[in-house]
């Protein structure tokens, strides 16, 4: 099987199959685990800022960096399509006590900056909540993974900051963005207060998520990992994959990412030529047309059938490729560690093979159909 349903499914590289065998181990509550400390100092230095904090996931990371940020009753101002949004069971308003103000986004994965500026609430006004928190999402998944620029970054942050509120990065996916910026991790981490990225997705980690920001954040940060049961024991098992991720030398899973988003606009270029694939259209996505390439810019690609999903999705399985049912009606691939190049060329020709296949039964169902009238 070729595994396009998302980078999750990803295996450990060798090189961390070893690291995890060999791990120094300690008990991580007690703060004593030598590899977990090695992996958090890594993450702060990589991305520039002062401390780090290994998590169980990413929904994780996002909740506990928002029980750091917020108090009971204030508000979040996010994109309406991003995960905080849609993806994490209303952990904000059931665990954090917050609500959130949702921004209209653009096609970019963007939202407006003087419409940001608007949606800051009066505090002088008892009727309102407060606003703590501007977070945004990179890469945009429902976009198309839409790596978001440092300019962008910045006004965001200028914002925030103006209205003396924290910016927190979603970046489940941040390396991707760095990597197709073409940027350091520290360069497009710098305008935010804190960030979160998973190991466990492109990186190609089992399990895990890291939060980075301020000492004092990732204090609160830690005692809210505790608050929601994050607290874990000889976790540097899990934690020394990560270090071999976040390495420099020729292990390491980040420079790597660059074949994946390779590999994703080749996916998008085969797909953009076969009668029957459309552009996904729907939130933060441009109106139904010809499938663009160009917005593979990074791992993902999203598109929509003119024929049934459902059938096309089975058609693909059948040929040993797997990809999934993604929002508003689309199909999602997604490229990452593990598949290659040539893997590219026989996902395309599936594609091509199961469009065949379910324009044919769809002709035969229209056919039965008129008979029997």
């Amino acid at each position: 099987m070729i595994d396009l349903r998302s980078d999750t499914v990803t295996h450990p590289t060798p090189a961390m199959r070893d690291a995890m065998y060999e791990a120094e181990l300690g008990d991580d509550v007690f703060g004593d685990d030598p590899t977990v400390n090695a992996l958090q100092e890594r993450a702060a230095e990589l991305l520039g800022k002062e401390a780090a904090l290994f998590v169980a996931s990413g929904s994780m990371a996002n909740l506990v960096s928002q029980l750091a940020h917020l108090g009971r009753g204030q508000e979040t101002i996010a994109g309406a399509s991003t995960h905080i949004v849609d993806d994490e069971q209303a952990g904000h308003a059931v665990v954090v006590g917050t609500s959130i103000k949702q921004m209209r986004e653009n096609p970019d994965g963007t939202f407006d900056l003087e419409e940001l500026e608007a949606a800051f609430r009066d505090p002088d006004d008892p009727h309102q909540p407060i606003t703590g928190l501007v977070a945004i999402e990179n890469t945009h998944a429902h976009s198309m993974a839409q790596p978001l620029s440092l300019e962008y970054t910045r006004g965001v942050a200028q914002i925030a900051h103006g209205h003396g509120v924290p910016l927190h990065v979603d970046g489940a996916r941040f390396f991707n963005a760095t990597v197709a910026l073409r940027l350091t991790p520290k360069q497009l981490a710098e305008p935010a207060d804190s960030i979160a990225f998973c190991l466990s997705k492109g990186l190609a980690c089992p399990v895990g998520s890291v939060v980075v920001g301020s000492r004092e954040f990732i204090h609160r940060a830690w005692r809210g990992r505790k608050l929601v049961g994050g607290g874990m024991r000889q976790v540097g098992i899990l934690a020394a994959a990560g270090l071999v991720a976040l390495s420099d030398g020729p292990d390491g899973t980040i420079a790597r990412l660059a074949e994946d988003h390779a590999n994703a606009r080749r996916l998008a270029e085969g797909l953009a030529e076969m009668n029957g694939v459309e552009s996904p259209g729907g939130l933060a996505q441009p109106a139904p047309g010809s499938l663009d390439p160009s917005r593979a810019t990074t791992n993902f690609v999203v598109f929509r059938l003119r024929r049934d999903r459902a059938a096309f999705l089975d058609a693909l399985r059948s040929r040993g490729v797997l990809m999934v049912e993604y929002n508003h009606g689309t199909v999602r691939a997604v490229t990452h560690y593990g598949v290659t190049a040539a893997d590219i060329e026989r996902v395309v020709a599936a594609c091509a093979d199961a469009l065949r296949e379910t324009s044919v039964r769809a002709t035969q169902v229209t056919s039965a159909a008129t008979l029997e009238r």
